[in-house]
C-alpha cells in the first residue's frame, strides 16, 4: 500500500492502563472510531502518543498492532523523533519491519542542527529506506525550521513526499504549493488552522483533536473539499473552542480528557506527565462540556468522498 498524502490523519494518543503498560484494548476502541470517521491514515508516535516516553519495545508493539488492527484499511504511519541519524536509519528500518508504511520525520532532537545539517540528516534517513516520508515542520516546538529553500535540496530524494506544516503561518501553505505544486504534499499540522489551511489548498489535515472527534473532523476536510464551505464553517465554529486544547503544553492531558468524553478513551499519561488538577481542569472540563451539550448533527459526509473519488 502507497500512502497518498491527504484526508485527515489522526496523530493518535497512547493508551496505558493502570499498572502504566499499554492498553491496547482501549486503543483498538479509539482505532475502530477512527477508521469508521473515514480517516486516510493513522499516525503512531508523535507528541500526542507520548512517544518520547515510549520504550523502544513498546514502539514496535503498537506499529505492529496496529497494522493488525486496520487490516490494510489505512496505512500505518510512524513518527521518527530521535536524537542521532543513527538511531533515526535504525528506527526506519524498525518500522518498515514491523509494517508501517510511512515515516513522519522531525530534525534531529535535542541538538539544534544548522540548516545543512538538517537537510544532510534527512536526506541521509531518506536514502536509507524506502519508506515515503512526511517532513514534520514545527519550529515552534522543535527549534528548527525547515524553509523552502531547504526542501527544495530535499526534493533529490524521491521518497520526500510531504510536510506537516505546523509554522502557525497559514501563508505557507500558497508558498509551498506555489514552489513545489504536487511534488510535495501539505498536511495541516495545526488544529486551530485545520479548515483556513484545508481552503487555502492544504492536501490532508494531521489533527489532534480527531482523537476524541474523529467523525466531526472528517466531516470539515470532507465537506470543505467538496466545495461545501458554509457546512464546513457552521461545524467548525462550534469545533474550535475545543481545537484550542491543542495549542497547549498540557495537550496530551486535555485530548485524552476528550476521549474519555467521547467514550473512546482513558485519562491516563505517562509520567511525568499527570492528569489535570485544580483551575485548569475544571477550565478544560467546561470546555469539553459545552462542545459535547451542542455537539452538531452531522451531515452525509462520507458520500462527499464516495462521489469525489
Amino acid at each position: 500500500m502507497s500512502v497518498e498524502w491527504k484526508g485527515v490523519m489522526p496523530a493518535v494518543t497512547t493508551k496505558f492502563k493502570q499498572d502504566d503498560t499499554l492498553d491496547m484494548e482501549m486503543f483498538e476502541v479509539n482505532i475502530k472510531a477512527q477508521l469508521e470517521a473515514g480517516v486516510s491514515g493513522v499516525i503512531l508516535g508523535g507528541t500526542l502518543g507520548e512517544a518520547s516516553t515510549l520504550t523502544y519495545e513498546e514502539k514496535k508493539t503498537l506499529i505492529i498492532e496496529t497494522v493488525k488492527i486496520v487490516k490494510g484499511a489505512v496505512p500505518v504511519i510512524i513518527n521518527i523523533a530521535e536524537q542521532t541519524t543513527k538511531g533515526a536509519i535504525h528506527a526506519a528500518a524498525v518500522a518498515e519491519e514491523c509494517g508501517a508504511k510511512g515515516l513522519m520525520m522531525l530534525p534531529p532532537m535535542r541538538y539544534k542542527a544548522n540548516d545543512y545539517e538538517t537537510v544532510t540528516y534527512f536526506k541521509t534517513v531518506a536514502k536509507s529506506t524506502s519508506l515515503p516520508i512526511m517532513i514534520y515542520n514545527n519550529p515552534v516546538d522543535y527549534g528548527i525550521e525547515v524553509t523552502l529553500d531547504m526542501f527544495e535540496e530535499l526534493m533529490e530524494c524521491e521518497n520526500i513526499q510531504a510536510v506537516k506544516e505546523s509554522t502557525r503561518d497559514i501563508s505557507n501553505v500558497t508558498r509551498i504549493k506555489a514552489r513545489f505544486g504536487d511534488r510535495l504534499k501539505v498536511l495541516t499540522g495545526v488544529d486551530t488552522l485545520g479548515l483556513e489551511s484545508i481552503l487555502m489548498g492544504a492536501d490532508g489535515w494531521v489533527a489532534g483533536l480527531v482523537c476524541a472527534f474523529p467523525a466531526e473532523t472528517c466531516a470539515i476536510y470532507e465537506l470543505a473539499k467538496a466545495g461545501k464551505r458554509e457546512e464546513a464553517l457552521e461545524i467548525y465554529r462550534w469545533f474550535l473552542p475545543i481545537l484550542e486544547l491543542d495549542i497547549n503544553p498540557q495537550l496530551v492531558q486535555n485530548i485524552k480528557m476528550a476521549e474519555v468524553a467521547t467514550g473512546i478513551g482513558t485519562e491516563r499519561v505517562r509520567a511525568p506527565r499527570l492528569p489535570l488538577i485544580g483551575e485548569e481542569r475544571a477550565r478544560v472540563e467546561k470546555i469539553i462540556s459545552a462542545g459535547m451539550a451542542t455537539r452538531p448533527t452531522l451531515p452525509r459526509y462520507k458520500e462527499l468522498n464516495l462521489i469525489s473519488s
